[in-house]
């Protein structure tokens, strides 16, 4: 029972913590530290912290599906006044049509995944053992504390980047007006967030693409809509490793993590949206800040 309650408070930790720019595996990584798992399999936590991320991913489909969903009924009210505005979009059998904003989305969306395709296949198992040993003299792994360091690192960027940014206009309003070139480059910060537990992927994407001149909303709504097929990718990727041979108790904790972080995503993506358009990222990079120096801290004492 005990598990259970465990599995509610990482899917709340994922829910918040996966859309905020402050590091959904950084946070996963510091509350199995003090709230492990007992009656899970060995190595389970590994496969829970990435697979438990397809309820928040599950959440942006809901909330975007009309954004991302390609194919529309042109004979649909709606749809018609759509087909009017964008006579670009073809019409398709069935009384269907194709919408080529989101057509020409997804392939940006592709060119953005591909440094972490790349990285996923050769380099995740290496960097996933180097960081998983223990530092020489204590019980504290190397992970921890590049979540540590990271956590206060993209904190502090976040607040120069900011005060840099203050008052400068933008020059990329819409999801159409990125070129291929700035999503490579968007999709090259999330691979140093795949690379670097703690440093966070919506943190990475969305600080990279503010510093290239993308407005916050934009940046946000590219982010929300990569994580898509990175975070399926990611998670079919653990199960694969993990293998086929869950207990009852595995597939208890991964439903009852996997649907608390959807239903929280569902409140917490609502929220960023809204105060996005009002504020900026420096309160998160404080906060990051603040955290990491109270992980170095705690496991420097504990050491």
């Amino acid at each position: 029972m005990l598990d259970f309650l465990k599995a509610i408070i990482y899917g709340i930790v994922e829910g918040i913590t996966e859309w905020l720019p402050i590091s959904s595996t950084g946070h996963l990584i510091l509350v199995e530290q003090w709230l492990p798992f007992d009656g899970a399999s060995e190595g389970f936590f590994e496969m829970f912290d990435v697979v438990i991320q397809l309820g928040a991913i599950l959440a942006v489909v809901v909330l975007f599906w009309h954004r991302i969903w390609p194919f529309y009924n042109k004979d649909s009210a709606k749809s018609r006044a759509k087909l009017v505005k964008s006579r670009k979009d073809p019409a398709l059998p069935g009384g269907f049509a194709l919408s080529m904003d989101a057509f020409w989305m997804w392939v940006k969306i592709v060119v953005a995944c591909l440094p972490a395709v790349v990285y996923g296949v050769l380099l995740d198992d290496t960097v996933e053992e180097l960081f998983s040993r223990t530092l020489p003299g204590s019980g504290v792994t190397v992970q921890v504390i590049v979540v540590a360091v990271m956590l206060v690192l993209v904190g502090a960027l976040f607040i120069v980047i900011e005060n840099k940014n203050k008052g400068r206009v933008p020059r990329i309003n819409n999801l159409s007006d990125l070129t291929y070139s700035t999503v490579l480059f968007i999709g090259i910060c999330q691979l140093v967030a795949a690379a670097l537990p703690g440093t966070s992927r919506s943190g990475a994407t969305i600080l990279g693409a503010i510093l290239i001149g993308v407005s916050r909303t934009t940046a946000a709504e590219f982010t929300f809509f990569l994580a898509i097929p990175v975070m399926f990718g990611a998670s079919l990727l653990k199960v694969v490793k993990f293998g086929l041979n869950f207990t009852s108790t595995d597939l208890v904790l991964l439903g009852i993590g996997t649907f608390v972080s959807f239903i929280v995503s569902l409140f917490v993506l609502r929220f960023l949206m809204s105060y996005i358009k009002k504020h900026d990222f420096r309160v998160f990079g404080w906060y990051r800040i603040v955290l990491g120096i109270v992980v170095l801290a705690y496991f420097g004492l504990a050491a």
